[in-house]
């Protein structure tokens, strides 16, 4: 018993841990408000649940999904795309998408569905798109798959391996197709008249290694098809029979190899092909490889008449093994006369012999961009009527290296008008070049040059110089329409008075820092300008004319997304039409003279306080106080050379010289006194002289009247004593009043002689003479106390 209930145990153990272990389907998915869900590379084993009718767009590639059940995908009536590609799917239940009738789009790429099942799709009657590609199926069923799919419009069938059949059935009920692409790489069998159910189809790619059934299955599209492109074909042995072919006439007017492999002998027969059927206009090759030496085969080639109907040919990226023993292909030049567009791109082309430049008569645009063309190589492509009727010759990214040469090389093309040699390293610019006078466009963008001559023909209308080494452009271009010159070192936009009639001016990605109302409004004609990318100074100028100016935005199409600060470093890195200054920043020279208008108010202001309150005299009066304080508190009793120092005013000299100088120096025993008119010492700063007789004088005697308090010498010089004496809380004062004094009438300044007058008894001079006896008494008794 305890065995069994320790395996039940051991059970729910593992099935709860297994259940805690499984995502959560539904968590898996991220799901935006507008429904479009994406579970794309989440490990997901099965579909997830709760899925709901919000669901628009559903991404579940490259899961493990193995199975969809009937009810996975039930309640997903709104549903438009669904994309199931790598995932593991081996089984689609029949009703699976039956509630998808809105489906649009449906993707059941590189799964595992070995057969399909037209129940599928019958419910699908919006569905536009459909790709089956990459599943393991051999044929497309044995029911028709798509004929309930009106609406469809692009179709993807077929695998590398296993698809091996094509039915007469498979295409039924679809009448129009914009594009049709079929991985037939292992075709063994082709029923006839499989293709031609479709009456219209405007783009076939059709992967096929062998080109046996590749005639069988043009003859049914020929007369549907507009553009069909064969890749990873090997035409090696391919043999064209005009026999194989009833019907010349044809809607296709293009045809692209794609990784197609060619002899000498298969590509006679892509020649004859092309020929038989008429209407082709462009032939394209990409990525292909031609095994020979150009030693085509091409009998009876004055009957080749189709062939000549070809306007475009394309040649990208041809690969020839043995390409330096290479033939001049002299047997095919008679077939190229009409050719109008010739592109033969990166295919280490170095020479164009003469003698087929002479018969491409009526070409008129020439592409040999990324090859090896050289300026003596060019001389002999170009030489005397050669491309009589070329108007635009490309020769991008070759090996080039001089402007004058190559534009003399051009000189016998009469016609050409379009000249495009970008990607070339010139370097340098002679100063004068010649050229086709009927120039009218020229490309020298990514050539390294450093600055722009008179080699430039003045007959141009538009101008590639971007991406040099450009730091100025003053050429006079009279008939420049359009000028680009982004990625270069320019620091300011060209002159205007050069280019008069320029329409359209790029100058991106410069060291440009700012441009004016100015500069623009003297481009007259100016339409477009792309000034975005570069380093703009955010100053206030800059920023109210860009933001002020709502037709500039008509004018810049990079505005305003490409238009950013770089300085002032607050706002590096900000668009310039979110960008808001200070006012302080805006008006700084405002700013700096209101400051100085200010300053020199307060100045004057103060000066006048000063002189209405005597501020001068406090700080003349601070300053001595201060030079007192340096001194000692006292002087030596050695240095005391007076009995009194007196302090009075000029129109008091009368008594004080007639009469206390009389009464006091000629007294038995005499006193000595110190006068200002007599004791200073000359040339002496008056202070110095007033605060040394104070400090060698016992007493200091003050004569006081109305004129003493009004006298400028009492109020800069002498009171500058008195703060002193007064500060020292000494009793070496005396004061005399010759006539009454209203305190009303001492100054303010004078604070320290109100309150000694307030709390020291004074001495009165009086009137009556009977009494100035006394006066002298008492006189003489304080300066001796």
């Amino acid at each position: 018993m305890s065995r069994v209930l320790w395996t039940l145990w051991v059970l729910g153990a593992v099935t709860n841990l297994s259940k805690e272990e499984a995502p959560d389907q539904s968590s898996s998915l991220s799901c935006d408000p507008t429904g479009v869900c994406d579970g794309r590379s989440r490990s997901l084993n099965s579909m997830p649940s709760g899925l709901t009718a919000a669901v628009r767009s559903l991404d579940l590639s490259n899961n493990e999904i193995t199975y969809i059940g009937n009810s996975d995908l039930r309640d997903c009536v709104n549903l438009k795309a669904l994309r199931l590609e790598s995932n593991g799917i081996n089984t689609i239940e029949e009703e699976s998408f039956l509630s998808l009738w809105s489906l649009e789009h449906l993707d059941l790429s590189y799964n595992l569905l070995s057969n399909l099942s037209s129940s599928w799709f019958r419910p699908l009657s919006s569905l536009k798109f459909l790709n089956l590609l990459g599943n393991p199926y051999k044929s497309l069923g044995e029911t028709p798959l798509f004929s309930q799919l009106t609406n469809l419009r692009i179709l993807k069938v077929g695998n590398i391996y296993s698809f091996t059949e094509i039915q007469d059935k498979d295409f039924a009920g679809l009448t129009f197709l914009e594009e049709l692409e079929i991985d037939a790489s292992n075709l063994q069998r082709y029923e006839p008249k499989s293709l031609k159910s479709i009456q219209n189809i405007s783009y076939l790619a059709l992967r096929m290694k062998q080109p046996v059934l590749l005639v069988e299955i043009f003859v049914d599209l020929s007369s549907s098809l507009k553009h069909l492109e064969l890749r990873d074909t090997h035409l090696d042995t391919f043999h064209f029979s005009e026999a194989s072919i009833n019907e010349t006439h044809t809607l296709v007017k293009k045809w692209t190899f794609r990784n197609v492999k060619v002899t000498d002998r298969s590509f006679t027969g892509v020649v004859r092909l092309l020929n038989y059927v008429s209407g082709v206009l462009e032939v394209e090759f990409e990525d292909c490889t031609l095994y020979g030496l150009g030693d085509f085969d091409i009998p009876d080639v004055d009957k080749i008449k189709n062939i000549g109907q070809i306007e475009t040919l394309t040649v990208r990226r041809l690969h020839i093994p043995h390409f330096y023993s290479f033939y001049d292909m002299s047997s095919i030049y008679s077939l190229t006369e009409d050719v109008k567009r010739i592109t033969v791109e990166n295919s280490k082309v170095f020479l164009v012999p003469c003698l087929l430049s002479q018969h491409l008569k009526s070409l008129e645009y020439l592409d040999l961009s990324e090859n090896l063309m050289v300026e003596e190589y060019l001389k002999n492509s170009a030489c005397e009527d050669a491309w009589p009727s070329l108007q635009t010759l490309v020769l991008r990214q070759n090996h080039l290296a001089s402007l004058e040469r190559t534009g003399e090389t051009l000189l016998t093309l009469k016609n050409l008008t379009n000249i495009d040699i970008s990607k070339n390293s010139f370097h340098s610019m002679p100063e004068t070049c010649q050229w086709p006078e009927k120039m009218k466009y020229l490309n020298l963008s990514s050539t390294r040059i450093h600055s722009v001559t008179g080699c430039i023909p003045k007959t141009l209308e538009i101008l590639d110089v971007s991406n040099n080494n450009l730091n100025l452009f003053s050429l006079n271009l009279p008939q420049l329409k359009e000028l680009y010159i982004s990625r270069n070192k320019l620091m300011t936009l060209p002159d205007a008075s050069l280019l008069p009639m320029l329409l359209v001016l790029k100058i991106s990605r410069n060291a440009i820092t700012t441009f004016s109302k100015e500069q623009l409004d003297s481009f007259h004609t100016l339409k477009t300008l792309e000034a975005g990318g570069n380093n703009f100074i955010c100053s206030c100028e800059f920023l109210s004319f860009t933001q002020e100016q709502q037709a500039l935005a008509k004018v810049l199409i990079d505005w305003p997304a490409n238009y950013l600060c770089d300085s002032p470093s607050h706002v590096r890195g900000q668009q310039v039409q979110d960008v808001r200054l200070s006012v302080s920043e805006c008006h700084r020279t405002a700013l700096v003279s209101g400051m100085c208008c200010a300053l020199f108010l307060l100045i004057l202001l103060t000066e006048v306080l000063c002189h209405r309150f005597h501020g001068l005299w406090y700080m003349r009066m601070m300053w001595a106080w201060l030079q007192a304080k340096r001194k000692p508190r006292k002087a030596p009793s050695r240095d005391v050379c007076y009995d009194a120092f007196v302090s009075y005013s000029e129109h008091d000299s009368y008594w004080v010289e007639n009469l206390l100088v009389q009464k006091l120096e000629h007294f038995n025993p005499p006193f000595k006194l110190c006068l200002h008119k007599r004791d200073f010492i000359p040339g002496k700063w008056i202070i110095d002289n007033i605060i040394d007789s104070i400090e060698k004088s016992r007493k200091t005697i003050f004569v006081l009247s109305e004129n003493f308090v009004k006298s400028e010498w009492c109020k800069y010089e002498l009171d500058f004593s008195h703060f002193r004496l007064f500060d020292e809380n000494s009793d070496a004062a005396i004061l005399i009043l010759l006539e009454p004094i209203e305190k009303k009438a001492i100054p303010q300044r004078f604070c320290k002689l109100r309150k000694i007058m307030n709390t020291k008894t004074y001495l009165e001079w009086p009137t009556d003479d009977a009494q100035q006896e006394g006066f002298w008494l008492n006189l003489r008794t304080a300066i001796k106390s």
